[in-house]
Order: structure tokens, then C-alpha cells, then sequence
């Protein structure tokens, strides 16, 4: 695999790179978190202990909700040294979760990010907020679209972007 810059790196490259997964199992954030980290392939660079501990610390400073049914768990800071290990993993959870959520609909779509940089966490989290605020990205999400449907949906928006 060629070597990316931070400026070159797609989201739907990350998500290739992190997977979807469906019915993550939990009664709750906690439980939601470390069921996600435990289905998740990490580079060898970080343990399941690190991320682990990292999300669940910075959801307890504040949710990570962002409405519609939507989190994006992440570490406050990045956990990775190498940017070619970043990626974004989405899970479908097996059921809602209250997430409190700004507009109060519980959460049952995690977008985990792993970033290497402040800047490539920032450039990810933006355009992952995009996508979240397109109606067409949230439907594919709520019908826990395929893996490739979901690609092709961000590839189409990445097309924009450039």
C-alpha cells in the first residue's frame, strides 16, 4: 500500500480500512464501547486497552452524540504514530442506546475514528459530520446499508470535495 498524506487520505479509504459491523452488542455507552473496540481489527500499534480507555474518557467529558440516531466515539487525542493506521469503523448497534443526544433520539450507529494527527482527527471528523447532515447518508445508515453501499455513497461525495 502506497504511503498517504493527510491531505490525500480518503474516508472512504478509512472505512475500508476499519470495516462496518452489524448488532454490536450493549445495554449501554459503556457496554456499546467495549463491544465495538473488542469487534474492531486494530493495528498492532495500539491495544484494545488503550482505545478502550480512551473513548470511554472522552465520551465522559461529553456525549458524542450528534443527532439522528448518531455517535462518533473517538480518543480526545490521537492514539496512533503512523497516519497509514487511521481509520473509521462503522457498527450498527443491536439496539438503541440513550446516548443523550442534543435532540434526543437514541443512538444506534457508531462512527468510530482513530487518528494519528489533531489535524487528520479534525479532517475526518469534518467530513464525517458532513455526511451526517446529508439526508441520503443517514437513510443508508438507518437501513444499515452494506459495507460497499456505504463506500460508494462516501466515494460519490468525495468526488465533491475535490
Amino acid at each position: 500500500m502506497a504511503v498517504q498524506s493527510e491531505a490525500s487520505m480518503d474516508i472512504s479509504t478509512l472505512l475500508e480500512r476499519g470495516g462496518v459491523f452489524y448488532n454490536v452488542s450493549g445495554n449501554t455507552v459503556s457496554e456499546a464501547l467495549h463491544s465495538l473496540v473488542e469487534t474492531v481489527e486494530l493495528p498492532p500499534s495500539l491495544t484494545r486497552e488503550q482505545l478502550k480507555k480512551a473513548i470511554i474518557e472522552r465520551e465522559e467529558l461529553m456525549p458524542t452524540a450528534v443527532g439522528n440516531g448518531i455517535a462518533l466515539p473517538h480518543p480526545r487525542s490521537p492514539l496512533l504514530k503512523d497516519i497509514n493506521d487511521q481509520f473509521i469503523t462503522i457498527a450498527f448497534l443491536q439496539k438503541a442506546i440513550d446516548w443523550k443526544a442534543l435532540d434526543g433520539r437514541p443512538v444506534q450507529t457508531l462512527i468510530l475514528i482513530v487518528s494519528a494527527t489533531p489535524k487528520s482527527h479534525l479532517w475526518t471528523l469534518s467530513r464525517i459530520s458532513f455526511l451526517c447532515q446529508q439526508e441520503a447518508f443517514r437513510d443508508l445508515l438507518e437501513q444499515r446499508a452494506s459495507k460497499e453501499e456505504l463506500i460508494g455513497a462516501i466515494r460519490a461525495a468525495e468526488v465533491a470535495w475535490k
